[in-house]
């Protein structure tokens, strides 16, 4: 009786291991399952995020790019309302001055000519006779010198030799076409002179043909030249 009882507990403990088993390997298989359907899952999740991530990417770069370059064009724009208002204001000036100076020159030659001929002192009787018909001469010739040359001064300075006013040759904005974050650029680049763009060494043109795309690209060296005169 005893030994059938221990086979009898023996084949309990055999079906319950074997039962055992069997339930392992299905959760086993069930948890494998689930991680495959999560890795999915994720996949299928992450594929429309870094999609979505990009195309914001995309957008911000464009947008970026076209405040960018409306900002440059309203600078140019501005920096060349405020040269021509500049320019005209220095038209202005040189006027003034150039009226100025014909009127201090008109000045002299009409006091020199009224006041040579009084000079002559009264001499005596005996010499006035004969001298009185030199005189007229004399006070015309004395007249038109003074006369002559007063006009002559007045002549040179009406007309003075234009003064250029001194450029700043690093102010790149200066160049139609280079905005403030344009210059930027370029200062970082290593292009921190007018000279520079008039003037480009092989090296700085390099530099320089990395700005090629943009707007205007090929008129700034023949404007960095008009400036440096």
């Amino acid at each position: 009786m005893a030994k059938k009882e221990k086979m009898g507990v023996d084949k309990i403990v055999k079906r319950v291991n074997k039962e055992f088993e069997k339930t392992s390997n299905q959760i086993e298989s069930l948890l494998s399952d689930a991680l495959r359907q999560l890795d999915t899952l994720q996949n299928q999740i992450q594929e429309p995020l870094r999609k979505l991530v990009d195309d914001m990417e995309r957008i911000r770069e464009r947008e970026m790019k076209r405040f960018q370059d409306e900002f440059d064009r309203r600078m140019s724009e501005f920096h060349e309302l405020q040269q021509t208002v500049l320019d005209k204001l220095g038209l202005a000036g040189t006027r003034d001055k150039t009226s100025a100076q014909t009127g201090k020159a008109a000045k002299p030659s009409t006091s020199a000519a009224t006041a040579k001929p009084a000079a002559p002192k009264a001499k005596p009787a005996a010499k006035a006779a004969t001298k009185t018909a030199k005189a007229p001469a004399k006070s015309k010739t004395a007249a038109a010198k003074p006369a002559s040359t007063a006009s002559k001064a007045s002549a040179a300075k009406k007309t003075p030799a234009p003064k250029k006013a001194a450029v700043n040759t690093s102010n790149l904005g200066q160049i139609k076409g280079l905005g403030p974050a344009t210059v930027k650029k370029m200062k970082e680049a290593g292009i921190t002179s007018i000279e520079q763009i008039a003037n480009p060494s092989a090296e700085e043109k390099k530099k320089l043909d990395v700005f090629s795309t943009m707007k205007g690209y090929e008129t700034w060296q023949a404007q960095a030249r008009k400036l440096l005169g």
